[in-house]
């Protein structure tokens, strides 16, 4: 059988997306992964489709048709062969961890019973209608086994560390709770982001947040020189506590949404933010405090209440100023995170209810284990070279 891997031009594929819908995606998924694992192949020998080169390191030996279950149904692609055997393309095996937790979580909420009727109906296409608690329980110890040993694995130095947390809805003991995501990542010596650890708890209270700092220095987190987060409650006395002395930078966007709160009228929203953008955008931190006594006097007769939040949080979002100026625009707001969990979120609200705290950890796991692994063979996202 010939399998065909030549990508078809994007205004091709947004045409069968308008003329199919959903139903053309595995097609199109199946087209682009086919693509994907042929360049991959091409990398692998040193040279391209029929191309001479003393450089080859190898030679193609057709394809090989491999079926994969995924959320869109089986997709059968064609895997690239070499005649040596020594290849196997990721393509393929990039994001699977996720695409499982997903089932997993998925098929749990069937077993017990807590479904919709939308999600059993993709639980069924998914997983096929005889799903047993059984069924779920070993897949759920294989996938769990390799995500807790990422979980657990060895930190070492990070220069910039990165702290958040986002809500999942989760059933705890028969209700659906608010569980709080804790979040950490950070930027290593070498200038590569990082996921560091995730956590799933029933609150940010002081007591989780330090629980969950405490398992990132017992895994060898050292050489932090600046954190970086917003003031999520509780965050602040145990950052304190585990991070003694290390200077935190207060995310700066949230600062600037925060200030929103303490504006007496609507109209004047639009300048506040600019005066605050004023501040942030400062050359140094000595012009900053400038413009902070500046935008003091301006508001000082007409938004009190404002005056007293800026002189006491403004502050703490100017420590960005004490360290390398080739990297303040990455290090003064924690948004690497925010786009992280913005993906997360993509992933997380097909379940919307997750049915237990475990469910909800292994499915963020997995995509979280899939975001580092890019980010760690990817490009360098600050450069650490001294000036």
């Amino acid at each position: 059988m010939t399998y065909q891997t030549n990508c078809t031009l994007p205004e091709e594929l947004l045409e069968q997306i308008a003329e199919g819908g959903f139903e053309a995606l595995p097609e199109l998924i199946r087209i682009l992964v086919n693509e994907a694992m042929k360049l991959e192949r091409e990398e692998h020998l040193g040279v391209s489709a029929y191309e001479r080169s003393p450089e080859r390191q190898g030679y193609a030996n057709g394809y090989k048709p491999k079926i994969v279950k995924t959320r869109l149904g089986e997709i059968a692609f064609a895997v690239p062969q070499v005649r040596e055997g020594n290849f196997y393309p990721e393509a393929l095996e990039k994001g699977l961890r996720s695409e499982r937790a997903l089932t997993l979580a998925l098929a749990e909420m069937y077993v017990q019973g807590v479904s919709t009727r939308r999600v059993a109906a993709i639980t069924a296409k998914l997983c096929g209608t005889a799903v047993t608690s059984s069924q779920v329980s070993r897949a759920a110890k294989a996938l769990d086994e390799v995500l807790e040993a990422w979980r657990s694995r060895p930190l070492g130095e990070i220069v910039y560390l990165y702290l958040d947390a986002r809500y999942e809805k989760v059933r705890v003991d028969g209700q659906i709770r608010d569980a709080a995501i804790l979040l950490a990542a950070g930027v290593g010596p070498e200038g590569k982001r990082r996921i560091l650890g995730v956590s799933v708890s029933l609150s940010e209270a002081e007591l989780h947040w330090r629980a969950f700092l405490d398992d990132l220095i017992s895994r060898g987190l050292c050489g932090v020189q600046l954190v970086i987060s917003d003031d999520h409650r509780g965050l602040r006395k145990a950052r304190q506590a585990v991070f003694t002395g290390i200077p935190w930078q207060r995310c700066q966007f949230h600062l600037q949404q925060n200030a929103s709160q303490y504006v007496p009228r609507k109209k004047m929203r639009k300048d506040v933010a600019t005066d605050i953008r004023m501040i942030f955008n400062a050359p140094d931190r000595e012009q900053a405090e400038v413009y902070l006594k500046q935008v003091v006097l301006k508001y000082a007769d007409t938004a009190a209440e404002l005056v007293d939040w800026l002189e006491a949080n403004i502050p703490e979002g100017l420590t960005v100023f004490s360290f390398d100026k080739q990297h303040w625009r990455r290090i003064r707001t924690s948004n690497m995170l925010e786009r992280t969990s913005q993906e997360i979120k993509r992933r997380t609200r097909v379940v919307r209810i997750f049915p237990n705290p475990a469910s909800c950890l292994r499915l963020i796991s997995a995509v979280l284990m899939e975001i580092s692994e890019d980010w760690e063979t990817g490009r360098i996202y600050l450069n650490m070279a001294p000036d």
